[in-house]
């Protein structure tokens, strides 16, 4: 079974479905590639997708230790490469997490983010530089 079909909208634009809920994602090309920039770009997607995966992983792993993450956020920060080809060349992602976590803790949930699908998936000459902050 397909996870998700797709169509072109035209104008630099695609329609995703995701098969199993019916949820649709819609891209733009980014300004600096043609687009509009009115939604997430393909690489948008990518960037945005590895920060999605470290916290799910993290949320499974709170789960299962009773930790909350409630309130948790993250920021993303997308670098394409100066030199063709165009790809992306680093994403840095940033993590707010609850200051009363133990250092234990803290330290399971950085290793399980590191070790998230979307991580070990992308290539490794994309850099990834992961922050974890602990705040109120």
């Amino acid at each position: 079974m397909n996870t998700a079909t797709a169509r072109y909208a035209g104008q630099l634009r695609t329609e995703a479905t995701h098969v199993a809920s019916g949820n649709v994602i819609q891209t733009d090309a980014p300004t600096d590639n043609h687009g509009r920039g009115e939604a997430f770009s393909p690489t948008d997607l990518v960037s945005t997708a590895l920060g999605s995966c470290m916290m799910t992983v993290m949320g499974i792993v709170a789960e299962r230790h009773q930790l909350s993450l409630a309130d948790s956020t993250f920021a993303i920060v997308k670098h394409m490469s100066a030199e063709a080809p165009r790809r992306i060349a680093q994403i840095d992602v940033t993590f707010t997490l609850p200051a009363a976590l133990s250092p234990s803790d803290r330290a399971l949930l950085e290793r399980t983010a590191r070790t998230c699908p979307v991580t070990l998936s992308l290539h490794p000459d994309i850099r990834q530089n992961v922050v974890f902050l602990y705040e109120s």
